[in-house]
Parts: C-alpha cells; structure tokens; sequence
C-alpha cells in the first residue's frame, strides 16, 4: 500500500513535466521515424558488424604483434647473456667491495707516517657515517625509486633504448643505483647491449643478496668525485667531502651534500679543481654549480628538504668551502716512505 501511494505521488509530480516534453516528443517524431526505419536500422547493423569485425581484427594484429616482439626481445636478451654463469652471494660480495684503498704506513707505537702513493684516493666508511642529506641528494637525482624497485626500472630502460635506437639527441640513461654498482665494480664501462643486459641481470640477481643499504653503502665507497684540492683523483664519499672540503662524509650540510651528490655523474667536468690543484675559473667552475642547484631542486620535488632549506641552500656561498690545497704526510716523510714502498715492492 505505502509502494502504491508512493508511486502515485512521483507520477503526479512528473505531470506537469510530462506536459512540456510532449510537444518536444510530437515535433521530433519524423526524425526518429526516418532514423529508425527497418532500411535505416539494416544499413546500421552491417555497418556496426563491419567496424566491430574491424575492430576484432586490429586488436588480434595487436597482440600478435605485441607477442612477437616481446617473444624476439626476450631470445636476444637471452642470446646475450647465455655466457653469464649464475653468481655467488660471496662472490658477489667480494666484487662490490672490491675497490682500492690506499695502504697506510706507521711509525712504530702506531704513529701514522703517511700513505703508499696511489692512482686514487679512497676512504671506505660505514653507511651510517654518511650525512641523509648526501644520501637524499644522490638518490633525488640518480635513483629517485631506488627504495622500491628490484634493480631495474623497465620505464627507464625501454626510455634509454628507444632513444638510443633512434640517435637522439636528449640521452637520460635508464640505470639505476644497482645497475651502476655493477657496471663500475662487476662489469666494464664498455658501451654495448651484451653489457647491458648482464648488467640488468646482475643488478637483479644483486638485489636479492643485499639490501638497500648494503648496495647503497658500496656505491658510495666505490664511485668516483672528481679531484681532491691536491689536484688527485678520489672516490668514495669520505674522500670527496675530505678532499673538496675539508669536513667528514657525516658532517655535510645541505649545500656541501648536493654539490656533492651532484658529481657522478660527470666529475671531471663538475669537479672543482684541476689536476695541478687549483681552484677551477669562473667559468669552470659554472657547470659543477648549475649542477648542485639541479640536485637542490630535485631534493626539494622529492620532499627531501623544505622550501625554505632549498632557499637558504641555493644561496649558500658554496665556492668559500673549498679547501686551498694541503699538506700530505708522504711530503714530510718523502725519502722515508718512498724506501719503505720500494721494500715492500722486492717482498711482494
């Protein structure tokens, strides 16, 4: 009862709109007559059937050809890689760690004499000794993803593909943090596909032994900075801060972490000094700083600092932190270290 009383009600609200859509619904009558027609109706069956079929047609073409490729891609990639035999977690281990550190000398009662002399300087440290904001700039910049993906970013590397396949003249590269790890302690910096996708498979396969923080830790001790104030190549993040200015990895503030951050990627051409050890010109020195600014604004799009440390970052004098060249033990005790080196060459 209270169904039918209700439906009572809506029809006589309706009404009074029923009355002005009917003269609307008379006027109309012919069009709909000539649309609706069973000619009309029959032509827009065989035409729907014709766009439908072609349609159906397309999509199968699609996916088949989806297929193909993918099915092409996945032997080639195969092809390139069948030499790789399947690594060790020790092995692996030994590989990412692997890099140069200088040997150190001492007086006896452990007092320090000096360092052998090397082709680079490098000083491993933990990853807790590292100052967040190195770590929030090289990932703003290098690895925006790097806590989330498994080693590769397909996006990335299907980017850096279709741009190399094409020769174009924008290049953004597709590694990431992994993939360099591999390519600078496992692999060579050769330019090739074969490289490529041992690295892709290595940088997968590394992910699954290590975590974030070990593969974190083992980039930062083994990429190369440039040159220290000496005019000497470094590497590892605790000879670049040492060694441009003058401060531990874990002591970097803001500006010092980004232009820091920012050298990897070409650090002959940000570094900022020469290799006689002088402080680069003007214009030598505008490509290092353009390049922290960059690193300061993909920090601040990533939440990594506010708008106001972004700010007070950007105007920070960078250029007065750089350290004048320094005074290096092996200097003071030259004659002494270089007999100490040349004895243990003949023992070696």
């Amino acid at each position: 009862m209270r169904l039918k009383e209700y439906w009572d009600r809506l029809i006589k609200k309706l009404a009074p709109l029923k009355e002005k859509l009917y003269p609307i619904y008379e006027k109309t009558k012919p069009v709909r007559e000539a649309l609706f027609n069973e000619k009309t109706a029959k032509a827009f069956r065989i035409t729907y059937d014709v766009v439908w079929n072609l349609i159906l047609i397309f999509i199968i073409v699609l996916v088949l050809g989806v297929s193909l490729v993918l099915g092409v891609g996945a032997g080639y990639f195969a092809s390139l890689v069948k030499d790789e035999y399947p690594r060790s977690y020790e092995e692996m281990k030994k590989d990412i760690y692997n890099y140069e550190e200088q040997s150190e000398l001492y007086f006896a009662g452990n007092i320090h004499l000096g360092d052998l002399r090397s082709d680079i300087v490098r000083e491993g440290i933990k990853i807790e000794d590292v100052s967040q904001h190195v770590i929030n700039g090289i990932i703003a910049v290098e690895d925006e993803n790097f806590f989330t993906h498994n080693g590769v970013v397909p996006k990335a590397v299907f980017r850096a593909l279709f741009q190399e396949l094409t020769n174009a003249s924008t290049q953004t590269g597709g590694s990431t943090l992994t993939q360099q790890l591999v390519k600078n302690q496992i692999l060579t910096n050769e330019v090739s596909f074969e490289r490529k996708a041992k690295e892709i498979l290595l940088a997968l396969r590394l992910e699954k032994f290590f975590s974030k923080e070990e593969i974190l830790e083992a980039y930062l001790n083994s990429t190369t900075f440039g040159r220290n104030s000496n005019g000497r190549n470094i590497a590892g993040i605790q000879a670049a801060s040492k060694g441009i200015f003058g401060v531990d990895a874990k002591d970097l503030n803001i500006a010092q972490a980004a232009y820091i951050a920012g050298l990897p990627q070409s650090p002959s051409a940000y570094t900022p000094f020469t290799n006689k050890g002088t402080l680069k010109s003007k214009e030598g020195l505008a490509p290092g700083l353009n390049r922290q600014k960059y690193v300061l604004q993909r920090m601040l799009e990533e939440g990594y600092i506010s708008k106001q440390e972004y700010e007070d970052a950007k105007s920070y004098d960078i250029v007065a932190d750089f350290i004048p060249p320094q005074e290096e033990k092996i200097d003071k005790y030259k004659y002494l270290t270089q007999e100490a080196e040349n004895r243990a060459i003949q023992i070696l």
